[in-house]
């Protein structure tokens, strides 16, 4: 019997794989005249400030409740995508942000969605990073045709405010074209990542939702589908309002698997693909889908036999009084541009996992021990060790269940991982270099192609904390997110089924 032929998420993927013989012949140079603004402008609408919610000033009355709840907006929004610094860079500045993002390009966008509060009047309002305010561009109440996109989540009936997050597809594709989709969904995890923690500093809960209608949504914005689509809607619930102490709801719905697909050129595979992952409704106006029931495993992935076993358990990261030190870490985070060379502590390496993978350890400090992903059963987690004190040198899967390391393979890979991240000086000066996997074909047959923007985007979401948690122990941390696919496996030693999905690097800067 023929084998099936691969969905058009495992095409998209093998397509867009670097390889050492093909990579060459694939780079062109960049067209600067092009480059891309990463902000958006609107011409009319008007503008809410958020600047002077920052500061705590001596006039102002931090018990007034107005006053409070522009300032708990005002700093989510700046800790989730705030502009943080500008940096020269060929003769203009380049303004970094909270959230990291490949190249610089930041191609998301973060909408508000008010039902219609005192403060914050019905409507639709873009994010203005720029100017850090509220850019209300559409007045009337949509609230009801965003749940309708949403098939009725129940987060919908008692919240009052939603973030809509979208990604403007060419701010990546000028630079990385077909490959930008994946940079373009780890970006957003990125954000999302931000955004987890950014609300548990000012009081909120986000109920993350990627199951939706992509068209409604679309409308909905008033984008054009053909430059920008919708990725991620979060209703936000007011944890001051006991009314908004909401249990959690799903995160994720199925798309249709998409095999019989023509042949896509170059550079128009981005579009077609993200098209093909969309949700829509049937003639009948209903999903018409295959339900899903997430399955919580209660067992880790691989226990590879006769491996050694290192446990991982270890005394949790000290965020500060009413979470300073995640604020400042938030505002301050950098990516790391060169390693030293040296040697992490083993302990340093268990923090680092801690934060990112355990957040019931952290519940005393006031952070959400259960924040949404789309599915974690999903994603494995590989580490090649090349310096950390107390660990020998190898690929070591990690197991967050069991708590511990599981020796794969024993070598020195520092030769090996500057080669199979292009030949970066971070892979090879690097004292870890972790790898987020996913079996695709696997989670294609559970979720459909749309699960590929799941995959990407939860472990963009766990990148980000092993960013801040890097951050805050005064180490180095840098995403990368272009590497050589398939080597990576042959490589390290990680099983073939597992799909290489993004790269962290960590270490002593220099």
């Amino acid at each position: 019997m023929p084998e099936l032929r691969q969905s058009i998420a495992q095409h998209y993927h093998d397509r867009t794989k670097y390889d050492p013989q093909t990579l060459a012949s694939r780079s062109q140079g960049l067209d600067w005249s092009k480059q891309p603004v990463p902000f958006k402008e609107y011409k009319i609408g008007s503008s809410f400030d958020l600047k002077s919610y920052l500061q705590d000033k001596p006039e102002v009355n931090p018990s007034d409740p107005d006053t409070k709840w522009w300032q708990r907006l005002s700093r989510l929004l700046l800790y989730s995508y705030g502009l943080t610094a500008k940096m020269p860079s060929l003769g203009s500045g380049v303004s970094l942000r909270s959230a990291p993002s490949a190249g610089g390009l930041y191609p998301a966008e973060i909408y508000v969605v008010s039902r219609g509060t005192p403060l914050l009047p019905p409507g639709l309002y873009n994010y203005q990073c720029q100017t850090h305010s509220l850019m209300h561009y559409w007045e009337s109440d949509v609230w009801q045709k965003l749940q309708d996109a949403c098939f009725w989540h129940p987060t919908f009936e008692s919240t009052q405010l939603a973030l809509i997050i979208t990604a403007v597809f060419y701010r990546s594709a000028w630079r990385y074209e077909d490959r930008a989709y994946r940079r373009i969904f780890l970006d957003t995890g990125h954000l999302l990542g931000n955004v987890e923690l950014a609300a548990a500093i000012t009081d909120y809960r986000p109920h993350l939702i990627g199951g939706f209608v992509d068209e409604v949504v679309n409308e909905l914005l008033y984008i054009d589908p053909q430059q920008e689509g919708a990725v991620a809607v979060l209703p936000l619930a007011d944890l001051l309002d006991i009314k908004q102490n909401l249990s959690s709801g799903r995160t994720t719905l199925p798309s249709a698997t998409e095999t019989n697909y023509p042949y896509v050129p170059d550079g128009e595979l981005l579009l077609y693909f993200h098209q093909c992952t969309g949700i829509k409704l049937g003639t009948t106006g209903k999903l018409n889908l295959p339900e899903v029931t997430q399955e919580k495993s209660l067992e880790d992935k691989y226990n590879f036999p006769f491996c050694e076993k290192i446990s991982t358990a270890t005394t949790p990261i000290d965020w500060g009084e009413k979470l300073e030190g995640l604020k400042d870490t938030m505002l301050k985070r950098r990516s790391t541009r060169a390693y030293s060379g040296e040697d992490l502590s083993l302990d340093e390496l268990k923090a680092l996992l801690d934060f990112s993978y355990q957040p019931q350890n952290y519940i005393d400090q006031s952070l959400d021990n259960s924040a949404d992903y789309f599915d974690l059963n999903l994603i494995q987690t590989f580490i090649a060790v090349s310096g950390v004190k107390g660990l020998e040198a190898g690929c070591y899967y990690y197991a967050p269940k069991a708590q511990e390391l599981r020796q794969v393979r024993f070598k020195n890979f520092r030769r090996e991982l500057h080669f199979l991240c292009l030949g970066q000086d971070l892979g090879r000066d690097a004292a870890a270099v972790l790898f987020h996997t996913a079996d695709l074909k696997s989670a294609v047959a559970q979720y459909g192609d749309r699960v590929y923007r799941y995959l990407h985007m939860d472990a963009g979401h766990l990148g980000q904390k092993l960013n801040l948690a890097a951050i805050r122990l005064n180490l180095g941390v840098s995403g990368i997110g272009g590497f050589f696919d398939d080597q990576v496996n042959e490589v390290l030693g990680i099983p073939a089924d597992e799909a290489v999905l993004y790269i962290t690097t960590l270490g002593r800067p220099r």
